[in-house]
């Protein structure tokens, strides 16, 4: 029986769509569910039987049945709302179905014994920034000081006690959930990593509202995107100050400033895997600051986090070949 490789994802995923080709060079073709387009442009069978279970799945409207015993490893990418035939339902059908669909689909795959990038669940437990701050600490990273309150006054004293500026960053999404609604539902673009300053302090009792995060500003010589994949580090080196955009906030893509492919000291790349792998996590793409005298400070984790552009910036990195030799090599041990 020939093992495969099963992507998960939704329909307008650029980096599933670059790997599939990949892996079809190297002789595997992977079995793709878009989210966004499930149940409805799919069947799935799950049987349990006699203290046996079969799991299967096709894509319609002629595609061959996928026996799930077949799967040996999956790539978790990018989320979808899900899609049914009906398209008229009414709020409350909607809500079962979409209860129902998940009890479906994940009582299907998480029952599989298989290699993930990365286990839905292993990724859910490692996104919540305050426990990564604490265990990047525990682990030898610099973390900035930071506080997240929703206490004007805790905020107020917080800024007192440092020495330089305080910013503000969402915990959540850069786009303030507007990345989840229709574009005429959304209210703004979005706020990326911002220095707080007098004007924004009058406003302060707005936290009351929600727990906000503020950070102290680190003073940056440059800052590193370090993506892991299995045991592999692909470190790069984001000059984000040479532009005045991208100081604060290097997500700026308005801006062209340099990628730069960089060595990590092996103490760091190890620290760097060691982190990602303490999730059960075989992907992560790490935020690092690089301080004026050369000091590595922890800004964040994403378990699955962009990293095409990063190859499209520094071409040799070949991020994708790696991803789809990692999979590969788990389908032959398996």
């Amino acid at each position: 029986m020939s093992k495969k490789v099963l992507i998960i994802t939704n329909s307008f995923d650029l980096h599933a769509d670059q790997l599939t080709p990949i892996l079809a060079a190297k002789g595997h073709h992977a079995f793709r569910l878009n989210l966004d387009a499930f149940p409805r442009d799919y069947q799935l069978s799950q049987v349990f039987e006699r203290g046996r279970i079969s799991n299967k799945i096709r894509m319609l409207p002629d595609g061959a049945w996928l026996d799930l015993a077949e799967v040996a490893a999956v790539w978790t990418r990018k989320a979808g709302e899900f899609a049914y035939l009906s398209e008229d339902l009414s709020l409350h059908e909607r809500t079962f179905a979409k209860q129902e669909t998940e009890q479906a689909l994940f009582g299907l795959l998480f029952s599989l014994d298989c290699y993930w990038i990365n286990h839905p669940l292993a990724s859910r437990g490692a996104m919540w920034k305050g426990e990564q701050l604490m265990r990047a600490t525990q682990m030898g990273f610099r973390v900035p000081r930071s506080i997240v309150s929703n206490c004007p006054d805790q905020v107020r004293q917080f800024k007192d006690a440092l020495s330089g500026d305080m910013i503000f960053k969402s915990m959540s999404s850069p786009y303030l959930g507007g990345e989840t609604l229709a574009p005429e539902h959304r209210i703004t673009g979005g706020v990326g990593t911002t220095i707080v300053d007098a004007h924004m302090m009058d406003s302060l009792d707005a936290v009351r509202q929600l727990a906000c995060h503020f950070q102290e500003y680190i003073v940056k010589q440059y800052e590193l995107r370090v993506t892991v994949i299995g045991e592999r580090v692909f470190a790069a080196k984001i000059h984000s100050q040479d532009d005045a955009r991208t100081a604060v906030d290097s997500r700026n893509m308005s801006a062209d400033i340099a990628y730069e492919a960089t060595q990590l000291p092996p103490a760091l790349a190890k620290r760097c895997i060691d982190f990602v792998r303490s999730y059960d996590l075989n992907f992560g793409a790490l935020d690092l600051i690089i301080t004026p005298d050369g000091e590595a400070v922890f800004l964040e984790n994403n378990p699955s986090g962009q990293f095409l552009y990063v190859e499209q910036l520094i071409p040799e990195f070949k991020m994708l070949d790696a991803l789809a030799d990692k999979l590969i090599a788990e389908l032959q041990c398996r």
